[in-house]
C-alpha cells in the first residue's frame, strides 16, 4: 500500500465526519482540491494559542471536530483531507528559533502534497494573523517561516507519520499553556545542516 494514503491512529481519514468534510472540499482537479483542502484548514481550524482555546488536540478526526489545533495537530487534519480525496500526502517540519522553548528551539508542523507536474509541494496552514502569512501558490513555496537562523533548517524528508517526539509531547500534556512552554525541538534535525537550508 502507498504509505501516504494510509489511515494511522492520527490520520484518522476514514472517520465518517473527515470523509463527509474531504468529499465537501474535493476540487475539479488535484490542485483545486488541495487547494480548497488547504485554505479551509488554515482559515477554519483555529490554532491553539491564536485563539485561546484549551484543550490539546491530537488526531485529525479530533481537530476537526474540536475546531482547533497546534500547527502539527492542524497539519495531521490536512494530510488528512488529502489522504481522504485520494492525493497522496505526508508530515514535514522545520526546526525554528523559539525564546520560549528551554532549548531556545522548536519543530514546527507543515503538511505536504503531491501533484501532478509539479512533484512534492510542501504548505503551512497553522493559519495566518498580523505579521504571519502562508499562501498555497505551487510550485512556489510560501511558509510562514523560512528556517533561516542560526540554527533553524526545513527538513528535507517527508513522513508518513508523525514524528514519535511530536507525538510524545502531544500526549504529554493536556492544557495548551503546558505544551507551549514545552514545545518538542529535534538538534540536529537526524543529520540535516543548520542554518540557511
Amino acid at each position: 500500500m502507498n504509505p501516504w494514503l494510509e489511515v494511522s491512529p492520527l490520520i484518522d481519514h476514514r472517520h465518517p465526519a473527515l470523509r463527509a468534510r474531504a468529499r465537501a472540499l474535493a476540487g475539479a482537479d488535484a490542485l483545486a482540491t488541495a487547494r480548497r483542502c488547504f485554505h479551509w484548514v488554515r482559515d477554519e481550524i483555529g490554532h491553539s494559542c491564536d485563539i485561546g482555546a484549551e484543550p490539546i488536540t491530537r488526531s485529525a478526526a479530533e481537530v476537526l471536530s474540536v475546531g482547533h489545533g497546534f500547527c502539527y495537530a492542524k497539519s495531521h487534519l490536512l494530510v488528512a483531507l488529502l489522504r481522504a480525496n485520494g492525493l497522496p500526502a505526508a508530515l514535514a517540519y522545520q526546526r525554528l528559533v523559539d525564546a520560549d522553548s528551554p532549548s531556545g528551539f522548536c519543530l514546527h508542523g507543515l503538511a505536504a502534497v503531491q501533484l501532478p507536474e509539479i512533484g512534492w509541494y510542501r504548505c503551512d496552514a497553522r493559519g495566518n494573523r498580523p505579521g504571519l502569512e502562508a499562501h498555497f501558490q505551487p510550485p512556489r513555496p510560501c511558509l510562514v517561516w523560512p528556517a533561516d537562523q542560526p540554527g533553524e533548517a526545513n527538513d528535507p524528508r517527508l513522513y508518513a507519520e508523525p514524528l514519535p517526539l511530536v507525538v510524545d509531547a502531544l500526549n504529554r500534556y493536556q492544557r495548551v499553556a503546558d505544551l507551549r512552554l514545552r514545545l518538542p525541538d529535534q538538534c540536529p534535525l537526524r543529520g540535516i545542516p543548520l542554518g540557511r537550508t
